[in-house]
């Protein structure tokens, strides 16, 4: 048993001192190596949305933090720089097959000059790169899929910001408002509409809403339904939705799944919307010549 754990002993003081062997090899050879790094990734065509000196500057930072992974075996401040690099590279266009390009070729940089360190002792080697490796591979892994993942994110948020710009709450005078709806409705953009229009409801303490659809081509059960829902939330707060441009396909969506329509306000144009609502508001459009006469009586 004490010969088992001296041999444990001996084994990790090995490994120490190999890891700080190669740290200090990695730390002294850093200029070389970083330029070396930065030439290979322009010469495989990574990262061209960015500029040279832009490169040789990221470069630099993941390089050093790249080297206090290996030296002390966490990842966190390396996490957080390639957090901060996606969100500055990829609105320019970067895509994660370059950030792990450049990743394996700063792995097969370091290895190549250990190579070059030992070139006639390949046990020293050996025992080097078994130290080096289980630690390129994790910071690789690491840095790939956190990358993904920050993608992923940013690309929700676009989206979601499109999906709000795609269906805005207008106001058009105290409490009337108008919605208007372009373009291909699925049931998670029904959702956020019906989440925008009633905090505007709330909000404007609007009593009528105009929803124009004519720009809908089409409309599944799902969304028709959903549609339905939120005329009648709507009416729960207080207002009064009227429908226009309403299509034969999707009306016929809206008899199929048992929509009363006569339950459902409907105009056929959305100039014909805005002059509903406001007759329902107690406003009336007059010429502004018997307006004027209007005033002289």
């Amino acid at each position: 048993m004490q010969s088992i754990s001296r041999s444990t002993a001996q084994s990790s003081g090995d490994s120490s001192a190999l890891l700080r062997e190669l740290v200090a090899h990695l730390r002294q050879n850093r200029t070389g190596l970083r330029e070396e790094w930065a030439r290979r990734i322009t010469e495989a065509k990574l990262l061209t949305a960015m500029t040279p000196e832009e490169i040789f500057a990221e470069a630099t930072a993941v390089y050093d933090n790249y080297l206090e992974a290996v030296e002390t075996g966490s990842i966190e401040a390396l996490e957080t720089y390639a957090r901060s690099l996606s969100e500055r590279i990829i609105p320019r266009g970067v895509e994660t097959h370059e950030v792990l390009g450049i990743v394996l070729l700063l792995r097969d940089v370091l290895a190549r000059s250990l190579f070059a360190k030992y070139p006639q002792d390949v046990t020293q080697l050996s025992r080097v790169l078994d130290v080096y490796e289980p630690a390129a591979n994790r910071i690789a892994n690491t840095v790939a899929v956190g990358f993904a993942h920050e993608r992923e994110r940013i690309i929700r948020q676009q989206q979601e910001a499109i999906r709000e710009l795609s269906t805005p709450v207008l106001t058009v005078r105290n409490r009337l408002l108008i919605l208007p709806m372009i373009g291909i409705i699925d049931p998670q953009r029904a959702r956020q509409l019906t989440e925008q229009l009633l905090r505007a409801i709330r909000v404007n303490r609007a009593k009528v809403v105009v929803m124009d659809i004519t720009g809908v081509p089409a409309m599944d059960a799902t969304v028709a339904n959903h549609l339905v829902q939120t005329v009648e939330a709507s009416r729960l707060l207080g207002a009064t939705v009227i429908v226009t441009g309403l299509s034969p396909e999707i009306a016929q969506t809206l008899v199929n799944i048992g929509v009363d329509l006569g339950k459902m306000t409907t105009v056929g144009d959305l100039q014909g919307g805005i002059e509903e609502a406001e007759r329902l508001l107690g406003f009336k459009v007059v010429p502004v010549d018997e307006a004027a006469e209007q005033l002289k009586e």
